[in-house]
């Protein structure tokens, strides 16, 4: 009896908070609802930005182009065709504008909300990449085939074949032609450089040129949709409040397929073509080169040597690849290849997914960190205002240099510049085909994600096992308020539960042996989580939160919303 008379007590002040809470959640609400106008305000300034920057290229007059423009994108496309007696050295010179422009391009496709772009419009910059990508090619292909004619005036005096290399930050070329055409002489290496190739017999004595283009950008695949439309989660909470959120998901999508499987094609490519070629049947050449630092190759993470089919020209194989060897000492693959043909690194775009944990951290003043843990590395991502900076990356409990680094870049170009460096920490719409999920309902993950980032700058989140086991309509995390620019030693986590329109404190803990949605003690039902901490948040930490900037609050609900801690981990 006394055991019921208990229950029955708790149950009537579970039935009071729900009334309680019930109460005041129009109230709650509204109060969010103004909280929240930071978003459309981040957007704001977004667009004011982009506005700036196209008066701050017209008014430079250095001669380029504005892309977005399409009339001085055409004449600029067009006055380059007709130079047609261009050097490689020339060439490999216009291609920091072109790239430049090309990066432009995708980056307004990325970064344009959908309701300031145009059907027309996108069809106009993605019909312009193409261009630029098709032309650059075609000149590189131009520019090689007027050094070949000069070869004779180039052999060197050793060997008595000619070799050229030229290199940039975006592209490294080698050229060489078989001049001298000594059975003997099968095994070459360019100067100065541990790029190099093996030919059978039969070649060196043939007349033959082989041209290695390693290009830090991806030249091969093809280019991909930009969504048109925004994804509109709407939920109504009664009559008088009604929060609309729009979401859209941008990402690029580099992945390949093969065998129905989607793969994601790195940046890095090692692009080998055939210059000019007498058909041998059975021939074989074997390449070797070092790649360039990348993230991809300094984890040490599985890839796979990949080769085009020239006949389909729709998906890459491994047919016609053999004797792959790596030296990671040395970073050396070596490889042999019955034809030739452009050649690419892959990596499992899904290697760094499901995440191990994640947690977001406030720094100084409008600064905050974002820490996403894998099986393989453990990333620090520094959010300020509307930029990102990668502060560092473990791999095996030592810290690894990267290229980005100490780069501020706005979230969309940071996220790009992480995907081609093989730290893809970003779910596209696929990737719960290929990763084993934690789900959670959409609207609900979206309403945590931009609360928690309205929080962010006064307190600190983490990842909670006890997330794996609630339900999917429910999101928990760990909180602590966190004042200080020092690191917590030994925090105080509380645990929160979430289900989009009820916030709670938890009674367990992360050590806990069992799960339990009990109310913690002396606690109440909010609506919103901003409202759960205003219970037991200092003053100075409530003032901090009013006070945060609003880019701030906008990037890391991105790259939460990027990242998808919530389900990824």
């Amino acid at each position: 009896m006394e055991r019921l008379e208990i229950q029955r007590i708790e149950k009537e002040k579970w039935h009071q908070l729900e009334a309680k809470d019930l109460e005041r959640r129009n109230e709650e609400l509204e109060e969010l609802c103004l909280l929240e106008g930071c978003f459309p305000e981040a957007e704001k300034l977004k667009r004011d930005t982009r506005l700036l920057s196209q008066w701050k290229h017209y008014i430079q007059c250095d001669g380029s182009p504005d892309p977005s423009i399409s009339p001085e994108i055409n004449t600029f496309i067009s006055l380059w065709k007709e130079e047609t007696n261009e050097t490689l050295e020339e060439v490999i010179a216009k291609s920091k504008l072109v790239l430049n422009l090309i990066e432009k391009l995708k980056l307004i496709l990325l970064e344009t909300p959908p309701y300031d772009l145009e059907d027309k419009n996108i069809k106009q910059y993605q019909g312009s990449i193409l261009e630029l990508q098709e032309l650059l090619h075609l000149k590189f292909n131009k520019a090689t085939e007027i050094l070949l004619r000069q070869a004779s005036t180039l052999a060197d005096l050793d060997s008595g074949s000619m070799e050229k290399v030229i290199q940039d930050e975006n592209v490294t070329l080698y050229v060489w032609a078989n001049l001298k055409k000594n059975p003997r002489y099968k095994s070459v290496r360019f100067s100065e450089t541990q790029i190099g190739f093996e030919i059978p017999r039969i070649l060196a004595t043939s007349d033959i040129a082989l041209r290695l283009l390693h290009t830090h950008y991806d030249h091969v695949t093809p280019l991909c949709p930009v969504p048109t439309s925004l994804r509109e989660y709407t939920a109504t909470v009664n009559h008088l409040v009604k929060d609309e959120v729009k979401y859209e998901e941008t990402a690029i999508d580099k992945e390949l397929q093969e065998e129905g499987k989607q793969q994601e094609n790195e940046s890095n490519s090692v692009h080998e073509e055939e210059t000019k070629f007498e058909e041998q049947s059975g021939s074989e050449v074997q390449t070797s080169f070092v790649p360039e630092d990348s993230e991809a190759t300094k984890c040490e993470l599985e890839m796979n040597l990949l080769s085009e089919t020239v006949l389909s020209g729709k998906h890459w194989q491994t047919d016609g690849i053999s004797n792959v060897s790596y030296k990671p000492e040395d970073r050396l693959i070596t490889f042999s290849l019955e034809t030739l043909g452009p050649v690419t690194l892959i990596q499992d775009a899904h290697i760094n997914m499901p995440f191990q944990s994640w947690e977001l951290t406030p720094l100084d003043v409008d600064k905050v960190l974002l820490t996403v843990t894998t099986v393989f590395t453990t990333i620090q991502i520094q959010i300020k205002e509307n930029l990102c900076l990668l502060a560092s990356i473990t791999l095996s409990n030592k810290k690894h240099f990267s290229i980005l680094e100490g780069k501020w870049m706005t979230p969309i170009s940071f996220i790009c510049a992480l995907k081609e460096a093989g730290l893809n920490i970003f779910p596209s719409e696929h990737s719960h085909f290929y990763v084993v999920i934690n789900y959670k309902d959409p609207l609900i993950e979206m309403k945590a994600y931009r609360q928690l980032a309205l929080l962010s700058s006064a307190f600190a989140f983490g990842w909670s096992k006890w997330n794996i086991v609630c339900s999917s309509n429910k999101v928990i995390v760990k909180l602590k308020e966190h004042l200080s620019e020092k690191p917590i030693q030994k925090p105080n986590w509380t645990l929160l539960m979430f289900s989009g329109d009820r916030a709670q404190r938890l009674k367990i803990n992360e050590n806990s042996e069992t799960f339990s949605e009990a109310l913690k003690e002396e606690t109440e039902f909010h609506s919103t989580l901003y409202h759960m901490v205003k219970d037991f948040a200092s003053q100075k930490a409530m003032e901090k939160i009013r006070s945060s900037s609003c880019q701030l609050i906008d990037s890391v609900c991105y790259m939460l919303l990027s990242t998808r801690v919530l389900s990824y981990s």
